[in-house]
């Protein structure tokens, strides 16, 4: 069983229509999106419409939550809010709908997916715990395994009778050890931070218990057009570089 777990898309559709074409290339038996489909880019609409139209199982972000409940617009800064509003006017009510339908987390395969941090926070980023959090949260995860989105970054975390241990995922196959429990962030499609540009997923083999980092490069400047014609924040287009 492979699953292509993808993170943070954030309205790049330029990003994640390669990332499509790289999955398909792979054979995956199942696609799952752990949330922030939108923010920041300039096709919202494009990319939720094509979550909808190929079910892909998708979970909660916080940009979704702040689109939905807008009390939470204040918990961003201000370029965000602005992302945003912007993001909303974009939107069909269709699309909105489908938004309000995501819930905070999904569990199969013997594996947890959330946006934030387990059990079911999608407002907490990893790098805001100290390590007796993460070791807490580790040893109350029910499932072996649990993905999670929200930084754009691709660390892990894992525990077992060797006790706590912490890192980042390297490009191509890590092989996890089946007695260890792992927190593992899946990095970026549209967005990613860890001085790399292209866009980040990652392929989990439940069979053979390896993650496979994928990279793929996509067309930024087109993207950044788009960013600037739709009047989003010029500081996030600049990140994608």
């Amino acid at each position: 069983m492979k699953i292509a777990i993808i993170s943070d898309i954030h309205g790049n559709m330029e990003a994640f229509e390669q990332v499509s074409a790289d999955i398909e290339k792979s054979r995956v038996d199942a696609v799952i999106s752990l949330g922030d489909h939108i923010g920041y880019g300039p096709e919202p609409e494009r990319v939720v419409t094509r979550i909808h139209q190929d079910k892909i199982t998708a979970v909660q972000g916080n940009h979704e939550l702040a689109l939905i409940e807008p009390d939470y617009l204040a918990w961003f800064n201000r370029a965000a809010r602005k992302s945003l509003n912007i993001t909303r006017k974009l939107l069909t009510s269709r699309s909105i709908d489908f938004i309000k339908t995501l819930k905070r987390f999904y569990t199969a395969y013997g594996c947890r997916f959330v946006h934030g941090f387990p059990p079911d926070s999608v407002l907490t980023y990893l790098f805001q715990l100290p390590d007796e959090a993460k070791i807490l949260a580790l040893k109350k995860l029910t499932e072996k395994r649990c993905f999670i989105g929200h930084t754009h970054t691709l660390d892990f975390l894992s525990i077992g009778r060797q006790g706590f241990n912490c890192g980042q995922l390297k490009e191509g196959l890590n092989k996890l050890d089946n007695r260890r429990k792992y927190i593992i962030s899946a990095g970026s499609v549209g967005q990613p931070r860890d001085v790399n540009n292209k866009a980040k997923y990652l392929i989990w083999d439940a069979s053979e218990d390896t993650v496979e980092l994928r990279q793929v490069a996509y067309d930024i400047a087109a993207v950044v057009e788009k960013m600037m014609a739709a009047g989003l924040p010029q500081e996030h287009a600049r990140r994608l570089w």
